[in-house]
């Protein structure tokens, strides 16, 4: 019970949700637009995590 207290009251880093946002963005591409600039499923954690940083 302890952890979902914790889980709960825990702060989020400032850039969570910019992590977030970019991770969406680009979920919602069509796949057509994903094989343009080259990109797999398999790279949009790393993505996501460099468009948060910027």
């Amino acid at each position: 019970m302890s952890f979902l207290i914790d889980f709960a009251t825990r702060s989020r880093r400032a850039n969570d949700s910019a992590y977030r946002e970019a991770y969406a963005m680009l979920q919602g591409m069509s796949a057509r637009d994903r094989a343009d600039i080259g990109i797999k499923q398999a790279d949009f954690a790393r993505i996501a995590r460099e468009m948060s940083r910027r």
